[in-house]
């Protein structure tokens, strides 16, 4: 369901706030639907009691460090958070309503794509009076990215159903995860890693896009994905050679030109290479008999609980639900060929 937001608000508004988890339970959506939340001080409004419950059951705090990842097919946003144990543990999965372009990296000012990297969120990259309701910078382009001359900025996760260029996953669920990472900001922690990837690195996914252009990129975009996965805390990441490089360089030297050549690394965890070594052999092995039928996209996607919105009540409806000042959904007929489907 979408976070309740504890606020004074008139009888009939928590309907229209949990419209979605309505639907996500298969029931039938009736009656007119308007905006949701109240515009005065959103970037205060407290985590959920419910998410704030979640948190102690899985031994972690408010306060406690956050990582987000994105994933740009299956249209998901993951937070997680450090817990007891001192590793990061995945708190909650949000559907993305809308991001646009196509599978593969920003480049160009203009090119609607939605950035792939890795970016450091502080909290000046926070913006409590977004016109999107609430949003965060991610800070594209990045070091690497400004070395190989590619532009654009206000790359935001952000609020509405609304991209060109951004990850828009309506008001109710960018209230919760702004307050999320806006409390683990306060809490000590200087900046937060964002991971956005393509699609979710499995051997089956990179079987079905090997051959993709930005395949080598997204190999790169791999061994700190398998790092995360394994390990469970933040990848340390260089660049180098115009690459994205993860791990610890020998004697601590730091390339300086992410266009140079790489200094020497310690060698990789063995367990994250055993993954990473098992991915590619399995994808290898998947390779004659995969099937890529229309993994094009339009222009960007929609998780399949807002597109099944979509279809059913309209862009006009779909708006009223996700954003408190109607933004309109973008290109929506791009939004309901998303090729993707769910499991």
């Amino acid at each position: 369901m979408l976070p309740t937001i504890k606020k004074e608000r008139p009888m009939g508004q928590e309907f229209r706030t949990n419209v979605i988890g309505i639907l996500m339970a298969g029931l039938v959506l009736t009656g007119c639907v308007t905006s949701t939340l109240d515009l005065d001080g959103r970037g205060d409004i407290p985590i959920p009691q419910k998410t704030l419950a979640k948190m102690r059951e899985m031994g972690m705090r408010s306060t406690d460090p956050v990582l987000v990842r994105i994933f740009k097919q299956e249209s998901e946003l993951e937070v997680w958070k450090r817990d007891s144990t001192g590793k990061y543990a995945l708190m909650k999965t949000y559907p993305m309503c809308r991001w646009s372009g196509e599978l593969g990296p920003k480049k160009f000012e203009g090119d609607r794509q939605a950035p792939e990297g890795f970016y450091t969120v502080n909290s000046g990259r926070l913006n409590p009076n977004s016109q999107y309701y609430l949003s965060f910078d991610l800070g594209y382009p990045n070091r690497l990215e400004r070395a190989k001359g590619y532009t654009g900025s206000a790359l935001m996760v952000h609020g509405a159903c609304s991209s060109s260029g951004c990850f828009a996953i309506s008001d109710n669920y960018v209230a919760e995860v702004y307050a999320v990472v806006r409390d683990a900001l306060q809490g000590g922690q200087q900046a937060f890693q964002v991971q956005s990837y393509p699609f979710r690195m499995t051997p089956e996914n990179l079987a079905a896009h090997n051959d993709n252009p930005n395949f080598d990129f997204w190999m790169d975009l791999k061994a700190g994905y398998d790092q995360f996965e394994v390990l469970r805390q933040p990848p340390r990441l260089q660049f180098c050679e115009g690459r994205y490089k993860f791990g610890e360089p020998v004697n601590g030297v730091t390339p300086v030109d992410p266009l140079g050549q790489c200094p020497a690394f310690e060698p990789e965890d063995q367990q994250v290479a055993e993954k990473s070594t098992g991915d590619i052999m399995k994808m290898q092995s998947l390779l004659n008999d995969v099937q890529r039928p229309g993994l094009a996209y339009s222009d960007g996607g929609m998780n399949p609980v807002f597109r099944k919105l979509l279809a059913k009540k309209g862009p006009q409806y779909l708006s009223e639900v996700t954003s408190s000042t109607l933004v309109p959904v973008s290109r929506p007929k791009a939004a309901l060929a998303d090729p993707f489907v769910a499991d």
